[in-house]
């Protein structure tokens, strides 16, 4: 257990958080746990939907990692049985349903990912189709009696997709009342999630009160955003850094970031204090230190955490050569395509560079046009794209782009 007293957790597990249900609850629950040497259940929950943990995750994974060095025991829940429902969470259409092979996979890999953060050894997986299919349909109409269908409609999405007169399945309410029984089954003390996960959270607090269990507490963290600085990192959006991306990937992608948006990244991702991170921000203000150098060590620390300081160093030292050294932006947007063999003009057109062929033919013409910064005169040039290719294409002085083939 930790040497901190109760209020000295409390002030460093509140940091940085939005919700916190409530403060006053949490803390009684850290002076028992002080008093009787016991440690509190944290519960995290995570449905299987996609194999890859990306940095969005890592958010919420942090301060669970932050309870752990407290000595708190940690509950990683994967939700294979709610994965076959579907979190309506956030979305405006039904989630297709998942096969059970698809939802296995990905647990595998969420189970390794997390480690990468997380202490194997003091991490307890837990699945919750080790209770959920063990209860009856009769099980199943009790736990329905415990929320009101008009409790339901409260939640914002379901409020916004009923008034557009979208399809709402009635399978979709079984999932945040699965959600909160899983903490009444873990016997949670407290349970993080995202902001979007509060009114599942909330579930779970008022189910345990009906199954006369001592009600969790939760804790909300901020979303973060994706690479687009504007929707939630996504791997349905494109626009997010997985923890399994290779250094070069992981490096590149964090230099894409916008100089406003790492900061954010900064707050969220690092052990920096906000004094430090304001600190670093009035330091860019007063052009005291360079953008550039402020987002490469939040890159290189990104890939140490999750690969090795070695690989770092190798990550930033090959993105040099590769823009630095031949004066290449250090943002460029990545277009993906297919396998195929295209014409260069076609090429250009495709992916917005030009407006028309025409354009594109008259730029390599005029010698505006480079693969990899050498130049092409050939406006004919055909190129056969493969699988695991990619090179940057320019236009003219100001246009880049980095083809990269799926």
């Amino acid at each position: 257990m930790s040497f901190l007293d109760p209020q000295e957790q409390l002030e460093l597990i509140k940091h940085g958080t939005v919700d916190f249900i409530s403060e006053a609850d949490f803390l009684k629950k850290l002076k028992k746990s002080k008093e009787t040497n016991k440690p509190l259940r944290i519960k995290l929950g995570a449905d299987p939907n996609r194999p890859d943990i990306h940095l969005g995750h890592t958010v919420v994974i942090n301060k669970l990692k932050i309870l752990q060095d407290l000595g708190h025991h940690i509950q990683f829940l994967i939700g294979d049985f709610t994965a076959l429902i579907g979190d309506p969470t956030g979305k405006n259409t039904t989630r297709p349903i998942l096969s059970r092979e698809e939802i296995e996979e990905n647990g595998k890999s969420y189970a390794t990912q997390i480690f990468k953060i997380l202490d194997p050894d003091k991490t307890e997986i837990v699945y919750n189709s080790a209770w959920l299919l063990k209860l009856t349909s009769i099980d199943f109409i009790k736990l329905a009696a415990q929320c009101t269908v008009a409790q339901m409609i409260e939640r914002d999405d379901f409020t916004k997709r009923y008034k557009a007169g979208t399809p709402i399945s009635l399978h979709e309410f079984m999932y945040p009342l699965c959600q909160g029984y899983d903490s009444v089954a873990m016997k949670t003390d407290l349970e993080l999630g995202g902001t979007d996960q509060k009114f599942n959270l909330l579930m779970g607090r008022t189910l345990q009160g009906s199954y006369n269990q001592e009600p969790q507490c939760i804790l909300t963290m901020p979303i973060l955003e994706g690479l687009d600085g504007v929707n939630k990192m996504s791997k349905s959006l494109d626009n997010y850094i997985g923890v399994d991306e290779s250094p070069k990937d992981m490096f590149g992608k964090t230099m894409r970031v916008s100089d406003e948006l790492m900061f954010r990244y900064y707050e969220l991702l690092t052990d920096l204090r906000p004094s430090e991170v304001a600190q670093l921000k009035a330091d860019v203000e007063s052009k005291k230190k360079h953008p550039r150098e402020v987002k490469v060590n939040l890159a290189k620390f990104l890939v140490a955490r999750f690969h090795s300081q070695a690989a770092a160093q190798a990550a930033e030292d090959e993105f040099n050569r590769i823009f630095v050294d031949k004066g290449l932006p250090d943002q460029i947007d990545d277009f993906k395509i297919k396998t195929q063999s295209i014409g260069l003009v076609q090429l250009m057109t495709l992916t917005g560079m030009t407006a028309s062929n025409g354009e594109a033919t008259r730029l390599v013409a005029g010698g505006g046009v480079s693969i990899d910064q050498e130049k092409v005169s050939d406006s004919k040039l055909k190129l056969d794209l493969k699988v695991g290719e990619s090179f940057v294409l320019r236009a003219g002085k100001k246009k880049f782009i980095k083809i990269v083939v799926e």
